[in-house]
C-alpha cells in the first residue's frame, strides 16, 4: 500500500495536498430493511475484496420488552451460527433524571469461548420511542491465517429509560473465512436498518 503524505510537518504550515488521496472509502454493498423480523441475515458481499467492512444500524426496535440485540456469524455456507467468541462488553449510562449513572463491566454480555449471541445491544426498549443505534467493525473476515477481530459501538435506548453507550470488542477464535452474518434479538422480533459497507 502506497502512503501519501503532506509536504510539510506542521498541520498549520500546510501548503499543498497530494495529488490524490487514497483509501477509508466507504463503499455500501448492501442495505436491508427488518419489520416484524426474527432475524436479519448477509449471506453475499462478504469477501476478500474488502480487508474491513462495517455494519451500520438504524432504529433497532424490538417487539419485546427488554431484549437484547446481538449477532452470530458463520463461515462456508454454514446456517447453525454459532462460531467460538471471545469478547468484551462495557458501557456508560445514565437515567433520564439523572439519578443514576455509571460506567461499568457488564460481564453477563462477554464471552469466554463461547457460541452463543453475541450481545451488541442490552435491554433495548420498546416503547414507541425507544430503540438502539450503532456501528460494528469486522477486521479481514477472508484471512485464513488469523482469527477475526470487531469491535461495536452502540447507543441505546434503555427500557428503564437509560442513555447507554455500549462498547463491545473480541474476537472470533477461527482462521477459515467468515461468510456469513446474522442479527436478531434474544427475543420477540424487530424493525429497523442495517447497512453492510466494504472499507478501501
Amino acid at each position: 500500500m502506497a502512503l501519501n503524505f503532506a509536504n510539510n510537518n506542521s498541520l498549520s504550515a500546510i501548503t499543498s495536498l497530494p495529488a490524490s488521496l487514497s483509501g477509508g472509502s466507504m463503499n455500501l454493498i448492501s442495505t436491508q430493511t427488518a419489520s416484524s423480523s426474527s432475524t436479519i441475515s448477509f449471506t453475499s458481499g462478504i469477501d476478500d475484496t474488502y480487508d474491513s467492512y462495517v455494519f451500520k444500524f438504524y432504529d433497532i426496535h424490538p417487539s419485546a420488552s427488554n431484549p437484547n440485540f446481538g449477532f452470530q456469524v458463520d463461515v462456508g455456507t454454514g446456517t447453525s451460527y454459532a462460531q467460538t467468541i471471545t469478547s468484551t462488553y462495557f458501557a456508560a449510562y445514565q437515567t433520564e433524571d439523572g439519578g443514576t449513572a455509571a460506567l461499568a463491566y457488564i460481564a453477563g454480555q462477554d464471552q469466554a469461548q463461547g457460541t452463543g449471541l453475541q450481545t451488541l445491544a442490552d435491554q433495548i426498549g420498546n416503547g414507541n420511542d425507544e430503540s438502539t443505534a450503532g456501528t460494528l467493525h469486522l477486521f479481514n473476515p477472508s484471512n485464513t491465517t488469523f482469527v477475526k477481530h470487531f469491535i461495536g459501538r452502540f447507543q441505546g435506548y434503555n427500557g428503564s429509560d437509560y442513555s447507554t453507550d455500549l462498547n463491545i470488542a473480541g474476537y472470533f477464535n477461527t482462521t477459515t473465512a467468515l461468510t456469513r452474518f446474522q442479527f436478531k434479538m434474544s427475543s420477540g422480533t424487530f424493525d429497523g436498518v442495517i447497512k453492510l459497507y466494504g472499507i478501501s
